[in-house]
């Protein structure tokens, strides 16, 4: 009876193991249903955190290229405004347009370009180092007290390193792609107006006819760059722009008066309160200026018609300096400053539309021609000479035709005299 229901109690039991697996043995069958539904929880908020991580390496990508172009607006700014790029655009104009009168029939396109680009490069050198020598003093001037230096937008060691860099790379292009002459002219300018007209403006009114000097050499370099050499019908532009300067900058100092006293600068109108001398020197600079287009006629620069546009353009400028010279005002003196404006570019476009070919470069170009002509037929010559006594030393090819017999007509009269026949005829 006992064993009986034992064995039907140990029936009971491994039919019911059968039927549900002991949880001891077999864990992984009610947590199962629990690790999966934690797995796809899990499984949002990996994406999610990957689109974050992703947003925010966007961002920071995206912040960073921001500053990157914001840099590069800033120091463009600063170099633009620090090359003065104005200025300088009218300091590669002259230089261009002296180019082009030093050139022959032909301009060299190629040439100009090189000559500009280093020309406004050396300009743009010698107008920051003239910032960088005036910091204080344009601090104190209201036209100039918002440039990058006195308002603290770039630093002085930065600048100095912009206007070294770019005139140590312009004077190298103007000696590679013009010549020596053109890079000398460049190099002595930018020492002449960073280092001598610039601190002459504090201690002497003479400074503004050195700056006159400054600003004649640009066309003197380009028309060295064009033609390797200068020559007195060369001068005829240098002097223009030397003598237009005066009434300009005077007319200039005489409306920035104050200013000008604000930052020490010790210009002509500093004495002249009534501004009498200030006029009467526009004025003599002025008829200066008039016998400039009869020069450039006679000395072969330009056609007769250049002689009488000049006089005209002239004769205008001085009649803004004599009513500058009758009333010495601000509107007279004003009138007088944007005249000269109008006169420059007027005049540079006169002297290119009515220019001549350069008569001693075309000389030098057939000079050049003729010179490489006689070497060449000189080469010529040698080469000949060398093959003909190449040829001298070559043993002969000729050969010799084999006799049908060795034989002679003495002692044996009855022979046949030899006959040569050519190798095939001898064969057969």
């Amino acid at each position: 009876m006992w064993r009986g229901g034992a064995t039907a109690a140990s029936a009971a039991r491994a039919l019911r193991s059968r039927l549900l697996p002991d949880p001891t043995r077999h864990p992984a069958t009610p947590l199962a249903p629990i690790a999966s539904s934690r797995a796809a929880s899990s499984v949002p908020s990996t994406a999610a955190d990957t689109v974050a991580e992703a947003a925010a390496a966007a961002a920071a990508v995206s912040q960073q290229a921001g500053s990157v172009s914001e840099a590069l607006r800033h120091y463009g700014r600063c170099y633009w405004e620090l090359s003065k790029a104005r200025l300088s655009a009218l300091v590669v104009a002259t230089s261009g347009a002296g180019y082009v009168l030093g050139s022959g029939n032909i301009v060299d396109i190629a040439g100009l370009c090189f000559t500009c680009t280093g020309t406004m490069m050396v300009a743009a050198s010698a107008n920051t180092l003239n910032q960088v020598f005036e910091i204080k003093n344009d601090a104190k001037m209201k036209r100039t007290m918002r440039r990058p230096l006195p308002s603290g937008r770039i630093s002085p060691a930065h600048a100095a390193m912009w206007a070294t860099s770019v005139g140590v790379a312009g004077t190298a292009l103007l000696a590679w792609k013009a010549n020596g002459l053109a890079a000398g002219l460049a190099a002595s300018n930018l020492v002449l107006y960073a280092f001598v007209y610039t601190p002459l403006k504090q201690i002497h009114p003479i400074n503004t006819w050195v700056g006159a000097i400054v600003g004649a050499i640009p066309p003197l370099l380009g028309w060295a760059a064009a033609s390797t050499e200068l020559s007195l019908n060369s001068m005829i532009l240098p002097a223009a722009l030397y003598y237009w300067q005066i009434p300009h900058f005077m007319a200039l100092a005489y409306l920035c008066r104050n200013d000008y006293l604000a930052g020490g600068y010790r210009m002509f109108s500093f004495a002249d309160p009534t501004g009498k001398r200030t006029a009467w020197v526009s004025l003599r600079n002025c008829l200066y200026m008039l016998p400039l287009g009869l020069f450039a006629y006679n000395w072969g620069l330009t056609s007769e018609w250049f002689s009488l546009e000049a006089s005209l353009l002239t004769l205008g400028l001085t009649v803004g300096a004599l009513s500058f010279v009758l009333e010495p005002t601000q509107k007279s003196a004003r009138r007088m400053f944007y005249g000269s404006l109008l006169y420059l570019p007027a005049f540079m476009a006169g002297l290119l539309l009515h220019r001549l070919p350069n008569e001693q470069k075309e000389h030098n170009l057939a000079q050049t021609n003729e010179l490489d002509g006689v070497l060449y037929g000189t080469d010529l010559q040698d080469e000949e000479r060398a093959r003909q006594k190449r040829e001298n030393r070559k043993p002969s090819r000729v050969q010799s035709r084999p006799p049908v017999a060795y034989a002679s007509v003495a002692p044996f009269p009855f022979l046949p005299v030899p006959v040569y026949v050519a190798p095939q005829g001898h064969e057969l």
